[in-house]
């Protein structure tokens, strides 16, 4: 392997690539080589849409010639939720480090797999949340940390876009086969609600907490697709004895909307909008102790961010940022909603 730069390749032409593939160009620690898409022509198609102007990649209208391919140290899979852990397992065989798009799998004993093979194979496997590596999150973090709104007791989490057309394959399909809004859109509440609620709790210790029951509701398409789902997840008491929930809504019915509020026991803190865009203003906004303040974070983009960070794990052999066992945590809390909207 290159001592400065980890060589990527790309499974699959989805339109996440808008943001990841120029991420890998971009990051200097990166240098994408490959990628490949069952769609003949499609792959050339991504980069030249993407990232016009890109020499040295080899484009391929299959996928298992890209795992093949010796000169890819590193996959991006961006494929369709059910395919992950498929093609994640067999890159992974290959001997290559995976990120794959959230969510991880769809089965929650598939990450097991996953994540016995990662560490047979020795190779760096994380499931790819972007917006963990924004630097709003780590300065809403320290914000509690501070003190600032006490015991944190509630969060809730609101994730929407207006399904368009040409998206429509997303609620074609059941929740039981990778379909719908808690596949697509509820994994980033789910792990939002979980980070925040283990945030300043010594039982916890800053790890993501997991819920021990679920209520949910949710609207299904002829398809058995979730287009809309909201609920509460119950993390139990504190040592005080109060309550702990996590409020989620997730819609392909409504505008868009990405936004998270922690709530404690003496004010709250707002992060206005998790999917911010590179030229974003990041605005965080807090109430505690009688005042009220907003603060617009420099901007950044989390997508560069994240295939950095994985690159650096690569290339250092350290361990990412997003653990097997948060995948595994999510997986499980993803499952227990399905189940309360009858899945």
């Amino acid at each position: 392997m290159d001592n400065q730069k980890v060589k990527w390749g790309i499974l699959g032409a989805a339109r996440v690539n808008e943001r990841l593939l120029p991420a890998i160009v971009e990051a200097p620690n990166s240098q994408l080589v490959a990628i490949a898409s069952r769609r003949a022509g499609a792959a050339k198609a991504t980069l030249e849409k993407y990232k016009p102007g890109t020499d040295g990649v080899t484009y391929y209208d299959d996928l298992d010639s890209l795992i093949a391919d010796s000169n890819v140290e590193a996959i991006y899979c961006p494929m369709s939720n059910e395919e992950h852990a498929e093609w994640a397992f067999r890159a992974i065989q290959a001997g290559k480090h995976v990120l794959i798009e959230k969510p991880m799998t769809t089965q929650l004993a598939d990450i097991g797999a996953i994540e016995a093979a990662a560490r047979a194979m020795g190779v760096t496997v994380m499931e790819g949340f972007m917006y963990r590596f924004h630097p709003q999150h780590a300065k809403i973090k320290a914000l509690i940390d501070s003190g600032l709104i006490g015991d944190v007791l509630s969060c809730r989490a609101s994730f929407s876009f207006l399904m368009q057309p040409a998206r429509m394959y997303r609620i074609t399909r059941s929740m039981v086969d990778g379909g719908g809004a808690m596949w697509d859109i509820g994994p980033y509440a789910i792990h939002a609600l979980r980070w925040a609620m283990g945030l300043n709790n010594s039982a916890q210790n800053g790890v993501p907490a997991e819920p021990k029951k679920v209520v949910a509701y949710g609207k299904l398409n002829e398809h058995g697709a979730d287009v809309v789902a909201s609920g509460i997840l119950d993390f139990g008491a504190d040592a005080q004895g109060r309550a702990r929930y996590g409020h989620f809504d997730v819609s392909f019915e409504r505008g868009r909307k990405a936004e998270y509020e922690i709530i404690g026991d003496k004010g709250w803190i707002k992060c206005h909008n998790m999917w911010a865009y590179p030229t974003d203003d990041p605005i965080v906004s807090w109430e505690a102790g009688g005042k009220t303040e907003t603060l617009v974070l420099p901007k950044a983009n989390h997508f560069n961010l994240e295939i950095e960070h994985f690159s650096d794990c690569v290339l250092n052999k350290r361990a990412p940022l997003l653990t097997f066992d948060d995948a595994k945590g999510n997986c499980r809390a993803i499952e227990m909603v399905l189940a309360a909207l009858g899945a």
